[in-house]
């Protein structure tokens, strides 16, 4: 599949050339293996397929999915979290704390989260109750990150502190995360592109690399909204280092950091 044709997918999935550019290689395969499946002689008779076949359109949206990630990815976000937004949030006495992951993929950042909860609560005697909330639209991804076993690649920005207490080994050139980080977590199939948020008075939501790369502003528009009225006021949405939020304040969003947004009263 030329990149023509993949651009014609594009546009009838309402998708963004710009945010599949770079991942665009193995979404092409697994594209044309479904064309195969379906017996799609080209493109044009695929796009009439999944235009008209809820089944294969769903099926389709899902084979677009892109699981790039690894541990404590942008470096500055899990030192902002650590040393200023977690440390407010326990200022503020928010009990339980609830997260969402929307769109987690492997559940990279859903493991490196739990792993920086647990070492800021070591040092506090009664650290509030933690909610996290995981979801994907593929349910392959859920259960890859349900299982919590890694190549070592997706490492390399674990320390050996961190490797030494939270990883084991699993095979050749893989690591298993240990079984505690399982714990205050709840995993779940949802589209947060098409579905209302799981969850409401939410403190942290990460939104990362996901529906505002891959997707126009005006696809995401509504979604976004969605998402953060779910959001506590002065909670947090998290997103990723190439993405911007167009005109944060028609989202009651101010810019706290980098990568994070705060919600602001109506």
């Amino acid at each position: 599949m030329d990149d023509f044709l993949f651009s014609q997918l594009l546009d009838a999935m309402n998708a963004s050339w710009r945010g599949y550019r770079k991942v665009r290689k193995g979404v092409k395969k697994r594209i044309c293996r479904h064309m195969q499946e379906l017996g799609c002689r080209d493109m044009a008779d695929y796009i009439e397929r999944i235009s008209s076949d809820e089944k294969a359109n769903a099926e389709c949206k899902r084979l677009m999915g892109v699981s790039i990630s690894r541990f404590f990815r942008d470096r500055r976000l899990w030192d902002s979290l650590e040393d200023r937004v977690l440390p407010e949030l326990l200022e503020r006495g928010r009990n339980p704390l609830k997260i969402w992951f929307a769109g987690c993929a492997g559940g990279e950042e859903v493991y490196s989260f739990r792993i920086l909860w647990e070492e800021f609560c070591g040092g506090l005697e009664n650290p509030p109750e933690l909610r996290v909330l995981a979801t994907d639209l593929n349910p392959e991804y859920m259960e890859r990150a349900k299982a919590g076993i890694y190549p070592a690649g997706t490492l390399r920005e674990v320390d050996e502190t961190r490797m030494s207490l939270w990883f084991s080994k699993h095979g050749k050139n893989r690591y298993s995360v240990d079984g505690s980080l399982r714990k205050h977590v709840h995993w779940e199939v949802h589209d947060h592109l098409e579905d209302p948020p799981p969850e409401h008075s939410l403190d942290i939501v990460f939104l990362r690399n996901s529906i505002l790369t891959y997707y126009p502003e005006e696809v995401f528009s509504k979604p976004l909204g969605r998402i953060t009225e779910a959001i506590s006021p002065s909670g947090f949405l998290i997103i990723g280092a190439k993405e911007e939020i167009p005109d944060p304040r028609r989202q009651n969003l101010l810019r706290y950091d980098r990568y994070i947004y705060r919600k602001v009263p109506c």
